[in-house]
């Protein structure tokens, strides 16, 4: 796994953040922009040479493969190209999560890029949330990563685009294994319900030659 030491301080991260969050959400509001304008033939032949001239101009200093999960030497990973959450990925919504007295919540507005029957989410969608937050939850509980085994997913009805709310909660823990309860609401209530079996793996991939990176340049 891609896990790797950048030997960056807080306010370093924070300024990248900075620059490459804006980039990120204008990017977010293109792929809106697309998907719902009237405008004709001519104006979308404009634009598509207009954002083709800004790609090509950001591919001429391009890291090879994925982004890969970065941390600091306080073990703060910057996990930018995460499809759920990266600050550098126009696909994730983005998804922010926030522990709450032992449960992990996050609230995020799925627009129209997230449709799939006409005006409600992609339940794909929800299951790549569901995914990212139970993960989330798990790790929190022993600041250790661990990995899906199982995520069971019910679908009470269609969740509407718009404003989405998302609870998990460990309901127990028996060794490497994490059982997790989850859920999405929209404003009328259920619409998701999940269970997750979260699994602690024995080794963790790149973790060893992480640690052994900060270790010598201290």
């Amino acid at each position: 796994m891609d896990f790797r030491f950048e030997d960056i301080s807080p306010e370093e991260v924070e300024r990248r953040i900075s620059v490459v969050e804006p980039l990120t959400d204008s990017v977010r509001d293109l792929v809106d922009a697309v998907i719902r304008t009237n405008a004709d033939d001519d104006s979308l032949d404009e634009a598509r040479r207009e954002v083709e001239a800004i790609v090509a101009r950001l591919r001429t200093d391009q890291k090879p493969g994925a982004f890969g999960v970065p941390f600091t030497r306080d073990l703060v990973g910057m996990p930018w190209g995460n499809a759920a959450m990266g600050a550098r990925n126009a696909i994730a919504p983005p998804l922010r999560t926030a522990s709450v007295d032992g449960a992990m919540t996050a609230e995020v507005t799925l627009g129209a890029a997230y449709e799939g029957p006409g005006g409600h989410v992609h339940g794909g969608v929800l299951a790549l949330l569901l995914d990212q937050l139970v993960g989330e939850c798990a790790s929190d509980l022993s600041s250790i990563p661990h990995f899906t085994g199982t995520l069971t997913m019910r679908y009470l009805r269609p969740t509407k685009l718009g404003p989405v709310s998302l609870h998990a909660e460990v309901t127990e823990a028996q060794g490497r294994k994490v059982f997790i309860h989850a859920e999405v609401r929209d404003d009328e209530g259920a619409t998701v319900e999940g269970q997750a079996i979260m699994i602690r793996p024995k080794d963790f991939p790149g973790h060893d030659e992480l640690l052994a990176a900060i270790s010598e340049s201290e």
